[in-house]
């Protein structure tokens, strides 16, 4: 047998069938301009990523994740102690899907500390190819040193870098430059400078370190220039000889007390950028601190331990996205990410499980949009508020057992979720046509999708057969029909619901989660499907044109096999 080298742990082999749910908006806790594609999801987020795959494989530019730690250091909300196995396979199943997700020049960035980095790292060289690693990035999350710790004070954690393909090329990033500095004018070249020493000064700066380096230059009055300290001890130039002599118009020679000083001139760069490097200090993209004090202004009384400041994930964004890419956080947390990519221009998709996604994150996002929100990065950005996003949270699943353990379909389907719902287990995208009543979805051009509750008997499948056209066909999902109906025409499947269904995936199972909350129950989700609590299908259009046979459909009782 064919050896590899590879990551084994308990349960790696187990992975969970899971049903691909739709996506239900309240419109309640939309807000702001619907004219958007923003969502903000509040369910289990391997289910979430499930409901995604479909619509958005191969469409996010950046994906951002701050799991769980492993260790007991990740926020409250979280329950972080999960044996090693768990941890992977919790990890290893959402990073599948994050992965398919990814746009071909889109890249994964995973926060992580030291207990789980290199075990997620060769996980993810398998998920996502070895090749595909970009960095590994340090940041510095604090400030200062715990005087508390036991034995060293953890200062840093990591972001692993990855990408789709080598079609992602990493952005570089401004330089910043402290303008002040720059207080001379080059006439000729029209632009600001600062001199530097061309006398090397620091380490290594003495002859001996660099012997090469010593060598006299020509001064405009004729005499030589040799790199000698303002003690008289012997240096070295920063510049070879044949540098100095190819870079001359940079040179600047300064008479100070009847001896020459050579500088080099250093114009200030209107669009100065430089590649990014893998240590990010807390001066540059801040630290655990400043996240804490970002979210206080949301929700004072329950702060996330290890938040993220809005500096470090806009630096992730601005060096992985443009304006109007995808930047998708499955672990949403406080709502950082999200924040940051609408602050920045950015489409942005966050999936939350725990009450902290009403708690912290709507109310974020809502200050975001109204431009109340002025922490963070808003003042650099000039944020004054604008844009929109739409609430979503999953659909119950399918079917439910009835007290005779018997599948049934959940009670809470209407007709136009039970279309949409069989639309996307089967493979088809729900896009119902508003004049042909059973053309709910299509897979190909000629590929159609009809799922109803009514009994299906050979007149009505007749009457279907006449309006097709030549090269169509269509899949029926109906919970009963006439026998002769299943062999009737050659370009019309006929299958009966929920017994298409049994043994694909897992039903009924509503918690993939690391531990961290239940979900809301089931009366809730009754609740929430009521008719007139205004909550509605993400879907662009609505079944509006069905035959008045099939609107009148009993949907009352959508138990019957």
């Amino acid at each position: 047998m064919k050896q590899k080298l590879e990551l084994t742990w308990i349960g790696k082999d187990q992975q969970p069938q899971l049903e691909p749910r739709i996506l239900i908006e309240d419109r309640e806790k939309s807000f702001g301009d619907r004219n958007n594609q923003n969502m903000l999801i509040h369910g289990d987020n391997l289910l979430a990523l499930k409901a995604l795959e479909q619509d958005f494989t191969g469409k996010i530019k950046c994906i951002f994740i701050d799991p769980p730690y492993n260790t007991g250091s990740a926020f409250e909300h979280y329950d972080d102690g999960l044996e090693h196995s768990i941890w992977l396979c919790l990890l290893r199943d959402r990073l599948e899907i994050l992965n398919k997700l990814l746009a071909v020049d889109g890249s994964l960035w995973i926060s992580i500390d030291d207990n789980e980095c290199h075990f997620l790292k060769i996980v993810l060289d398998e998920i996502c190819g070895r090749s595909n690693f970009v960095a590994s990035v340090i940041w510095e999350k604090a400030y200062s040193e715990r005087m508390d710790a036991k034995g060293f004070s953890t200062s840093h954690d990591y972001i692993l870098v990855y990408r789709k393909s080598d079609a992602f090329k990493i952005k570089s990033i401004s330089k910043e430059q402290n303008k002040k500095q720059f207080t001379f004018f080059d006439n000729t070249e029209g632009k600001y400078y600062r001199r530097r020493s061309l006398r090397k000064e620091g380490s290594e700066s003495l002859r001996k370190d660099r012997p090469s380096m010593w060598y006299p230059i020509i001064a405009p009055d004729g005499s030589k220039v040799f790199p000698l300290k303002p003690d008289g001890i012997e240096g070295r130039w920063r510049w070879k000889k044949e540098n100095v002599v190819e870079k001359e118009n940079l040179l600047e020679f300064i008479n100070k007390d009847s001896k020459w000083e050579i500088y080099v001139k250093q114009y200030l760069e209107e669009d100065a950028t430089r590649p990014p490097n893998t240590i990010w200090k807390q001066e540059e993209v801040g630290h655990n601190h400043e996240a804490k004090e970002e979210v206080k202004v949301f929700n004072r009384e329950h702060v996330f331990a290890t938040p993220k400041p809005e500096r470090l994930i806009s630096r992730v964004i601005e060096l992985s996205s443009n304006e109007n890419d995808f930047v998708l956080d499955s672990f949403l947390g406080s709502g950082t990410t999200s924040s940051v990519a609408h602050k920045m221009g950015r489409k942005w998709i966050g999936v939350e499980l725990g009450d902290h996604c009403d708690t912290h994150c709507l109310p974020r996002l809502k200050q975001v949009v109204t431009g109340e929100d002025q922490g963070g990065i808003s003042e650099s950005l000039d944020w004054k508020g604008g844009g929109g996003f739409k609430y979503y949270y999953l659909a119950p699943s399918l079917l439910q057992k009835d007290k005779y353990d018997n599948w049934i379909i959940d009670k809470s389907y209407n007709a136009e979720m039970l279309a949409a719902a069989m639309a996307k287990h089967e493979g088809f995208r729900f896009n119902p046509d508003e004049h042909v009543f059973w053309k709910q979805g299509q897979s190909t051009e000629k590929d159609f999708i009809f799922t109803t509750t009514t009994f299906v008997t050979v007149e009505y499948l007749d009457i279907i057969q006449e309006e097709m056209k030549p090269g169509e066909t269509l899949l029926i999902c109906c919970k009963a029909f006439q026998e002769p109906c299943e062999t009737r025409f050659t370009n019309i499947n006929i299958k009966k619901i929920p017994h298409m269904l049994l043994g694909r995936c897992e039903f009924g199972k509503d918690d993939y989660s690391l531990n961290i909350v239940n979900v809301p129950l089931e009366n809730e989700h009754e609740a929430n499907h009521d008719k007139n609590s205004g909550v509605d299908i993400p879907i662009e259009k609505k079944i509006s044109s069905l035959r008045k046979k099939d609107k009148k459909q009993d949907t009352s009782d959508p138990t019957l096999f």
